[in-house]
């Protein structure tokens, strides 16, 4: 079983717990990821080819009162 998770470049990736059979087929899922605005990497281990994500926050929302001053 591939690691769940894995540090690509300093930066940390999750499985998306698929194994793909052909580079074809995780290259098409991998462009879904990249246009929802995914970072995407594509591992290729023992014949099977497996799909890492991260998804940088870019916005946080806070919900409820300030507290008072």
């Amino acid at each position: 079983m591939p690691d769940l998770s894995r540090i690509i470049n300093g930066k940390k990736f999750m499985w998306d717990g698929v194994v793909y059979e052909s580079k074809e087929k995780a290259q098409e899922v991998m462009e879904k990821y990249q246009k929802d605005n995914f970072q995407v990497e594509l591992i290729e281990e023992e014949k099977q080819f497996l799909l890492y994500s991260r998804r940088v926050v870019t916005k946080i929302v806070l919900e409820g009162q300030p507290p008072p001053a």
